[in-house]
Order: structure tokens, then C-alpha cells, then sequence
């Protein structure tokens, strides 16, 4: 399947992520923050990217334009996580998210999520997915 990398600073919800992807066959690179994150992906070159909005060190939309500025990874799908980020948010956009994915979330709506970003890849051109 794919290589993951999840950035989620609250432990519990970190570890219930990296589950849920693990028993959908996917391998997982899990960090606490989004420079450690970043760091995963230069050094890793995963498929896909799961981010937090909020994050210690760098918050998960500095993450995304971090990923969206190196030639490297400009294509990489990127979904960010929130309480509190709703579709159309102009952040989202802005950073150019490949999709969002409101919190609270069941196990399938996160792999499902997943899975559509994986399938759309990135475009600059069209705004960021909602999920499920």
C-alpha cells in the first residue's frame, strides 16, 4: 500500500491514527510536530501526508507549503486534520491542501480520505477535497 507520514502533537490521536492505517495495510511515519514531519518526508518520500492543523514548531498549513515550495514534493497529497477547519477555509487554499478532513472521524473515513487523495494526486488547480 502507501507510506504515510502523520503529523499529530496529542498522542492518543496519534497513535489511533497510525492504528487505523496500519490494519488498512498502510506503513506510517508518525511525528509529533510539523519540522519533524517535514523531516520525514524529505528524508523518506512518502505517498501521502496526514496533518494535524495544529502543531507545535511548524502548524500543519507551514507544513503544507513547505512540502507545496520543494520541487521534490510539490506533488505529494496532503490532507489536514481539524476541529475546526471547515471546507473553503482560505487556509486550506492557500497552503494548497489536497484535501480536508474534519475532526471527530471514523476509522473508514480517514482511510476512505486517504485513498480519494492518493487517487487524485495533487493539482494546484482545484480546491482541496472534503472528506469523507
Amino acid at each position: 500500500m502507501a507510506l504515510v507520514v502523520v503529523a499529530e502533537d496529542e498522542d492518543d490521536i496519534r497513535s489511533l491514527v497510525v492504528r487505523m492505517l496500519h490494519r488498512a495495510g498502510h506503513e506510517v511515519i508518525a511525528a509529533a510536530d510539523g519540522a519533524v514531519a517535514l523531516e520525514g518526508v524529505r528524508e523518506n518520500r512518502p505517498d501521502a501526508v496526514i496533518s494535524d492543523l495544529d502543531l507545535p514548531r511548524m502548524s500543519g498549513v507551514e507544513l503544507c507549503r513547505a512540502i507545496r515550495t520543494d520541487a521534490n514534493t510539490a506533488d505529494l497529497p496532503v490532507i489536514l486534520v481539524s476541529g475546526s477547519l471547515l471546507p473553503g477555509d482560505p487556509r486550506a487554499v492557500e497552503a494548497r491542501a489536497t484535501a480536508i478532513l474534519a475532526k471527530p472521524f471514523l476509522p473508514q473515513e480517514l482511510v476512505a480520505c486517504l485513498d480519494k487523495a492518493l487517487a487524485a494526486g495533487h493539482d494546484d488547480g482545484v480546491p482541496p477535497l472534503t472528506c469523507p
